[in-house]
C-alpha cells in the first residue's frame, strides 16, 4: 500500500523544481524512441567529422525529405520546404509558415565545426628517418589529449590544375591511421614537472605519417619523397598543392554507445553536431508551422564565428533578404522588421557536472547528464562578458512552450563565475534584433577527442527544437 504524501511533500511538488532523471520520467515506449533516434545520430557523427561533411550530410537528408533549393522557389506557399547552401560550409533549411513573413521567423542556429588539428600550408618534412606533418590546432583543445591517438585525415585539396579532390584516410577498417607521438615516461621527468599548458606546445603536435624510403641513393630526403610519390600516384597531388588545401585531423573511428547500459554516446564532434543533427531532424519533420521556420548551420564558431562562413558573416541577412523578396518586399526596412520580430534558439552544448572535477562548478546552477536539454539564459565568461543574456520575457516564453509540449528540460551555467567561461552564436543572432536564448544538451569531456552525451538529453533537444519551430 502506497503511503499518502504529506502536506509538505505535496507543497514541494507544487512549488519546487522537478529534479528527477529524465529517464525516470519516460515510459518504456518513449525510451525505445530515445534509443532508436540516437542510432541515426551516431551514423551522422560517424559520417560528418568536418564542417563540409556535416553540411553535405544535412543537405542530402533534406533532399530526401523534399527540400528544394530556394533558387527554384518563387512564391511563399505555406509548407514549402527549401534550403540555401553557402560555400560548402553553411546551410539554411526552412519551411514556409502560415503567418506573413513580417510577423517574424523562428530560427534554430547551430554550428558544425569542432576543435581539431589542421595541416599547415607547408606541412611535410623528414626528420630522423620519419616523414612528418606539421599541424596547427583549431579551437580550444587540451593539446596532450591529441597525442598517441589514432587520427584520420579528412578534407579537400585544390590541385595545381584547378581540380578539387576529397581525401579521407583512416576511417575504413583497412585504412592506415596517423598519430602524434608522445614522450615515453622513462624520459619525461622534466616534462612531467611542467604545467600542462607548458608541457605540450602547439608546435609539438607533429604527425607521424611514414617511414619507408624511396629507392634512390641519390635522393637526400627519401622518406619524404616516398610520401610525395604515393600522394601523387593516388591523388595527383604535388607538394605545392598543400597550400590550397583544407586538411583536418580528427579522431579515427565511429561514434559508439558508451556505458554498460548503452545510455550514452561517446564520439568526437558532439559540440556542436548534437545540436545540428537534432535541429535538422526537427525541421525535416515540420509540415506547416505557424511562422516560417529556419535551421541555420554555420562554421567557425570554435574560433570566434569569424570569416564569411561564420555567424558574424552577412549570410543570415542575405538569406532573409532573399525570403523577403519572395514575400513581396526586400528593402532594408522590411528585412530589418522581419528580423526584429523574430525569435531564435542558439543551439549549443553546455557543461555537465563531472563528479571527478566538481570543484569548478556551481553545483546549484549546473546541468546534470540525463536530466534533459539545458535552457541557458546566458553564457559568456566571468562578469557575463561577451554574453547575449536573454530577457526574462523570452525565457518565460520558452519555459511555457517547453512545458506545454512535454519537453524535459533543466537549466545550468558552464561553471563557477570566476572559473572561466565560453560563448555561442547567440550574441551574433541578437545583433539583428532577434530574441535569443541558448538551449542544448550538456556534455562531459567537452572539446576532447571523445565527448560524452546522454541519449535522453539528445532526444529532448530534438523535442525542444521541434516545439519551437512549430510555434
Amino acid at each position: 500500500m502506497s503511503k499518502e504524501s504529506s502536506q509538505g511533500q505535496k507543497r514541494l511538488k507544487e512549488l519546487g523544481l522537478n529534479e528527477k532523471s529524465a529517464w525516470e520520467r519516460l515510459d518504456a515506449r518513449e525510451k525505445e524512441r530515445v534509443f532508436a533516434f540516437c542510432e541515426g545520430y551516431k551514423d551522422f557523427l560517424t559520417r560528418a567529422k568536418t564542417e563540409r561533411e556535416a553540411i553535405e550530410a544535412a543537405l542530402e537528408l533534406a533532399g530526401r525529405r523534399g527540400f528544394k533549393s530556394l533558387d527554384g522557389i518563387k512564391g511563399p506557399e505555406p509548407g514549402t520546404k527549401f534550403y540555401l547552401e553557402w560555400r560548402g560550409k553553411v546551410a539554411l533549411l526552412g519551411v514556409w509558415g502560415q503567418a506573413p513573413l513580417e510577423k517574424g521567423l523562428h530560427l534554430v542556429g547551430a554550428h558544425v565545426d569542432a576543435p581539431r588539428l589542421d595541416l599547415k600550408p607547408q606541412p611535410l618534412y623528414e626528420e630522423a628517418g620519419l616523414a612528418m606533418f606539421k599541424t596547427h590546432y583549431y579551437g580550444g583543445i587540451k593539446k596532450y589529449q591529441w597525442t598517441a591517438l589514432p587520427l584520420a585525415l579528412h578534407g579537400v585539396v585544390i590541385l595545381h590544375d584547378g581540380r578539387k579532390i576529397n581525401i579521407k584516410i583512416g576511417e575504413d577498417p583497412g585504412d592506415p591511421v596517423l598519430a602524434i607521438s608522445d614522450l615515453l615516461p622513462h624520459l619525461a621527468k622534466d616534462q612531467m614537472k611542467k604545467p600542462l599548458e607548458e608541457a605540450f606546445s602547439g608546435d609539438d603536435l607533429n604527425l607521424v605519417i611514414g617511414n619507408l624510403p624511396y629507392a634512390d641513393e641519390e635522393v637526400k630526403e627519401k622518406v619524404k619523397l616516398a610520401i610525395l610519390d604515393q600522394l601523387h600516384r593516388q591523388y595527383g597531388l604535388v607538394e605545392e598543392d598543400f597550400i590550397s588545401a583544407e586538411l583536418e585531423l580528427v579522431p579515427a573511428g565511429p561514434a559508439r554507445d558508451l556505458g554498460l547500459d548503452r545510455s550514452m554516446i561517446g564520439a568526437y564532434g558532439q559540440d556542436d553536431r548534437v545540436c545540428a543533427y537534432t535541429a535538422l531532424q526537427a525541421i525535416l519533420e515540420l509540415e506547416r508551422p505557424e511562422r516560417t521556420a529556419l535551421v541555420l548551420l554555420v562554421d567557425k564558431e570554435e574560433i570566434g564565428s569569424t570569416g564569411n562562413t561564420g555567424a558574424q558573416s552577412r549570410f543570415l541577412a542575405l538569406a532573409v533578404t532573399e525570403l523577403a523578396g519572395r514575400a513581396g518586399s526586400a528593402d532594408i526596412l522590411s528585412v530589418s522588421r522581419v528580423l526584429a520580430s523574430s525569435r531564435a534558439i542558439s543551439a549549443d552544448v553546455t557543461a555537465a557536472l563531472d563528479p571527478t572535477y566538481e570543484g569548478v562548478y556551481d553545483k546549484r546552477n549546473v546541468a546534470l547528464l540525463g536530466r534533459g536539454v539545458v535552457l541557458s539564459k546566458y553564457s559568456g565568461s566571468r562578469g557575463k562578458y561577451e554574453a547575449n543574456d536573454a530577457s526574462a520575457e523570452f525565457m518565460g516564453y520558452l519555459r511555457r512552450l517547453f512545458n506545454a509540449a512535454g519537453v524535459i528540460w533543466q537549466t545550468g551555467e558552464l561553471g563557477k563565475v570566476d572559473a572561466g567561461g565560453g560563448g555561442t552564436i547567440a550574441k551574433y543572432l541578437a545583433y539583428f534584433g532577434l530574441d535569443v536564448a541558448d538551449c542544448g544538451p550538456a556534455l562531459l569531456s567537452m572539446h576532447a577527442p571523445l565527448e560524452i552525451a546522454s541519449k535522453v538529453d539528445v532526444y529532448q533537444a530534438y523535442r525542444a527544437y521541434s516545439a519551437f519551430l512549430k510555434a
